[in-house]
């Protein structure tokens, strides 16, 4: 559906984008989010430190040569802090997209096919959903090993059930609709009309999804780090920074320890989740004014 403005027709591309502006807080986690990255892949320009170099003071205080203090091994805050929002990119963005590939190829073919392979797939699918998820990745991950590559094949080998239940849901929908059956009709195979005609319209859920898992999957490292199942020290993540909040007195005298990670995995986790709801806004054909 194309509308006009100022006398010029507005593609669908340009209506999605003019609706996501209108969510200011959508607007301002894409915009948190996109420094957040920037971040991430210029941590050798923003602080010139190293993570892993021990200093001689240990556990002190914020000062003008370690902004965030140092921790109680020594190494400075500030530092790891930076080189950590790495470690949570690459785990949400890594698990998403390996977990979406797979859900929406499963899903995909199980709403298409129908029948037996339906009834299969599906069933699959119920099996996987009926673990605990967080005990079922403690599991897997005590028997590879914690570490980053582990925990991210990890999520993205288990997140798969959403997205195929999500999909087969819309290629359901869409497989009746008259241009699937005109392609039937006109011979084209079985993959085409799957992944060019039926999977494009179903799109917008999928990312929708998409941006909520990345937030969750921060979440889930976030956790097992500080349960020491996660990214492993000494490698920074927010997660295993957290570790040290665990003494009553780092707590109530040395905030600088577990408020800068917290902070960051709080307003990050905000920051995804108001693009999802932007999103979901701009994608909605309901909300076309």
């Amino acid at each position: 559906m194309s509308h006009f403005e100022n006398g010029r027709e507005e593609t669908p591309f340009q209506l999605v984008v003019k609706r996501f502006m209108k969510h200011r807080l959508a607007v301002a986690g894409i915009i948190f989010m996109l420094l957040i990255i920037l971040i991430a892949v210029f941590a050798p320009v923003i602080t010139t430190k190293d993570p892993y170099h021990v200093f001689d003071e240990f556990s002190s205080p914020p000062s003008a040569e370690h902004w965030l203090g140092t921790d109680q091994v020594g190494r400075d805050v500030f530092t790891r802090l930076v080189y950590a929002s790495r470690v949570s990119m690459m785990v949400g963005l890594g698990a998403v997209l390996i977990y979406t590939v797979i859900g929406t190829i499963i899903g995909a073919v199980s709403g298409y096919f129908g029948g037996w392979m339906d009834t299969l797939l599906m069933r699959l699918t119920d099996v996987f959903m009926s673990f605990p998820s967080l005990m079922l990745i403690l599991v897997v991950v005590s028997i590879l090993g914690p570490n980053l590559w582990n925990i991210i094949w990890i999520l993205g080998l288990l997140g798969w059930p959403s997205v195929a239940r999500l999909v087969r849901g819309s290629v359901l929908s869409l497989k009746h609709i008259d241009f699937v059956k005109s392609g039937i009709v006109l011979g084209l195979s079985t993959p085409r009309i799957l992944f060019q005609h039926i999977l494009p319209n179903a799109i917008a859920p999928i990312i929708v999804q998409a941006t909520f898992g990345i937030a969750a999957a921060i979440i889930v490292e976030a956790s097992l780090s500080f349960l020491g199942m996660g990214v492993q020290p000494p490698t920074a993540s927010w997660g295993n920074m957290l570790t040290d909040a665990q003494s009553l007195t780092v707590l109530t005298s040395q905030p600088w320890l577990w408020l800068p990670p917290g902070v960051m995995i709080v307003l990050v986790v905000l920051g995804i989740n108001f693009i999802g709801d932007g999103l979901r806004d701009a994608l909605d054909p309901k909300s076309i004014k």
